[in-house]
């Protein structure tokens, strides 16, 4: 008889900054906006928890609202720091929750998320940047951050490779439904 797993527990998905005038500058924003839902959808589905991040909201607004949807329970976070880590409020929000682990999506690679997961391993806290899930408007500038971050022990992943390993095998009690999300944002 096989048992039912728990929810994953310690880790959580970031969303950073996914902000309309922030997607509106990057290329190919309507795919990196599906691959950023499919990690929100897989993620809720898993039962790990979602939080978003908004760079300076009262002047660039807030987290698209096709995302929000996506998980109406989730954390919003309002920052003016480029890493989510140096915001105390932010920090402090996630040691209450014993993260251990984050998964990282959004924006901007070679700011936000760069400084977010160097911030995460400098808090102890494993850090797992979804590749296919980020942005940035000079791609050049993006590969370059992303060497740096697996150089100090970022893993950098596709969000499907993470989701199978989370789910382990096709017992798993999600696998059928996120094989469903699978073929949606494919």
């Amino acid at each position: 008889m096989a048992t039912t797993p728990s929810p994953v527990s310690g880790v959580l998905l970031i969303c950073v900054d996914l902000q309309p005038p922030f997607l509106k500058v990057m290329p190919d924003a309507n795919t990196l906006l599906k691959r950023c839902a499919f990690a929100i959808e897989a993620a809720t589905g898993l039962g790990i928890p979602v939080a978003f991040t908004e760079q300076l909201p009262a002047k660039l607004g807030g987290t698209d609202p096709e995302l929000l949807k996506l998980a109406p329970s989730a954390d919003v976070h309002a920052k003016n720091t480029f890493s989510v880590f140096a915001d105390d409020g932010i920090r402090d929000a996630l040691r209450a929750q014993d993260i251990e682990h984050v998964i990282l999506c959004g924006l901007e690679t070679p700011v936000c998320i760069y400084q977010t997961a160097l911030g995460a391993l400098e808090a102890n806290i494993q850090a797992t940047v979804l590749t296919d899930a980020i942005g940035a408007r000079r791609p050049g500038d993006a590969t370059a951050c992303l060497s740096a971050l697996a150089r100090s022990g970022v893993h950098l992943l596709p969000g499907e490779t993470i989701f199978y390993s989370l789910l382990h095998d096709a017992a798993h009690p999600f696998f059928k439904d996120f094989t469903k999300l699978v073929k949606k944002y494919s």
